[in-house]
């Protein structure tokens, strides 16, 4: 049940990154025939975006292990 949870909130939060980029596109408005820099840096906010949810993920794979292990001793009592 836990891990469903945890696993969905990955999912909501890529989700969420994704918005976030279409926001900055909106603002920008850029319209894909923009020039070098424009396109440089919305490769590089995505970057970061990628980076930021790949650390992220892995941070939630680190509380799923905690949890599950606080679980297991918990009932192990």
């Amino acid at each position: 049940m836990l891990t469903v949870i945890l696993g969905g909130s990955i999912v909501v939060i890529a989700i969420i990154g994704v918005v976030v980029l279409l926001a900055i596109r909106i603002l920008k408005g850029s319209s894909g025939r923009g020039g070098d820099g424009a396109s440089s840096e919305e490769a590089r906010v995505i970057q970061e975006i990628y980076q930021g949810l790949s650390r992220m993920e892995e941070r939630v794979e680190a509380l799923e292990t905690i949890l599950l292990d606080r679980d297991r001793k918990e009932r192990s009592k």
